[in-house]
């Protein structure tokens, strides 16, 4: 099963097509400007924004469901998972051992999500076949679902319970073709049903899910073309996805329109030199990785964990396929002595192996290659292992 089932949150952040009669026009507005602010990484404006919401209306859905789904978020930033590259490999495990959250965020999320649950139940038990009442309930169990993943590590429980959103979206579309951004969830489930193993994918259709990856995709892009909040979210979905279909023009294109809406998320800028690296167009990579990180040395806000060895990672693999040695050893250092996620770390030790064993050093290659599968072992990274380990056969 992919770690792209574990990213399923990025089609469910936003609030639809509200409803006038259930909201307060001063909760939407606030929720907008909270969405908003947390895609500008702005998270405290986004989070006092949400307590405005709530205090506009207590009982709406959409607010206790933003305000759930920014602590989720929150979790992701301070954990340093929130870029493509960790959506981007396998997960050949049901479960994955999670450090616990953050307790602030983790009880923010708890208690939000519940309100929102037992919200949109009710509207939905009172008007059945509503396509706003079926967009929040399904929106939120997808939430529900997403955190259960990514946050406590419960892969193969999440992808089941995540059928009940995937069923209320698939309802709206059948109430009102028009809801193409209903379409986000139903879109992202076809593509990753399409993509399982054979018999995970008939566990899949066992318990209501549809396939279908280029019907998927489809979907998603309608949803992009979708005027609301839901179409931020579903460009971020297209952005992973289109690296992960290898359409990195594609994929260029959305990074560019997502940093025209938010200039404020620097991040945007890690993952367009990302996208360039992985399209192998290396002068381009270096200099969209050294804006980014002009930006980044530039802006004193908080930053997520292990930023800093993340672009000069990526900078540095740039550099070396360029034959800028020694600019590249200086960028791999960094994730070797800041704070960085094992993966990381340990695809910059398989980098540091490449150049000795070009250099003609054979046996700091093969140190190399060693701490990268054991750092590719420790942080769940089994491609970064498989390629560490072919580096390893060759110095042999």
């Amino acid at each position: 099963m992919w770690k792209f089932a574990l990213a399923l949150g990025v089609v469910v952040l936003g609030s639809g097509d509200a409803s006038p009669v259930e909201t307060s026009p001063q909760s939407q507005e606030f929720i907008r400007r909270a969405f908003d602010a947390a895609y500008n990484l702005d998270h405290d404006e986004a989070i006092a924004s949400l307590d405005k919401a709530l205090a506009a209306d207590p009982n709406d859905p959409d607010a206790h469901r933003a305000a759930a789904v920014i602590a989720w978020l929150r979790i992701g930033f301070l954990r340093g998972s929130v870029t493509v590259d960790d959506y981007l490999g396998n997960v050949t495990r049901p479960n994955i051992n999670m450090t616990p959250p953050p307790a602030a965020e983790a009880e923010r999320f708890r208690r939000h999500a519940a309100r929102a649950l037992e919200l949109a139940e009710a509207a939905v038990k009172a008007r059945p076949r509503d396509p706003d009442a079926l967009f929040r309930l399904g929106s939120i169990v997808g939430v529900q679902a997403s955190y259960g993943a990514t946050v406590e590590g419960k892969i193969l429980a999440s992808f089941r319970a995540a059928s009940r959103a995937y069923d209320a979206h698939e309802k709206v579309l059948e109430v009102d073709p028009s809801r193409k951004d209903a379409g986000l969830i139903v879109g992202t489930y076809r593509y990753i049903v399409s993509a399982l193993s054979l018999p995970v994918r008939l566990m899949a259709y066992v318990v209501g899910f549809g396939g279908g990856k280029e019907r998927g995709l489809q979907m998603i892009e309608e949803a992009a073309a979708h005027p609301g909040l839901t179409q931020t979210d579903a460009k971020f979905a297209l952005l992973l996805l289109y690296n992960r279909e290898r359409r990195f023009q594609d994929a260029m294109r959305v990074a560019q329109d997502l940093q025209k809406q938010y200039p404020r998320n620097r991040l945007l800028w890690y993952e367009a030199g990302a996208t360039e690296l992985r399209a192998n167009r290396f002068r381009e990579a270096e200099a969209v990785l050294d804006e980014g990180i002009r930006r980044k040395d530039a802006d004193r806000r908080e930053r997520t964990f292990g930023e800093e060895a993340l672009w000069h990672y990526k900078r540095g693999v740039a550099r070396a396929r360029l034959g800028r040695t020694e600019q590249a050893r200086d960028d791999l250092q960094i994730p070797l002595t800041r704070e960085a996620r094992d993966w990381v770390r340990g695809r910059a030790h398989a980098e540091l192996g490449q150049l000795a064993f070009k250099a003609g050093d054979g046996e700091q290659a093969r140190r190399e290659y060693r701490l990268a599968i054991e750092l590719a072992t420790r942080g769940n990274d089994p491609s970064g292992k498989r390629e560490a380990e072919a580096l390893l056969e060759r110095v042999r």
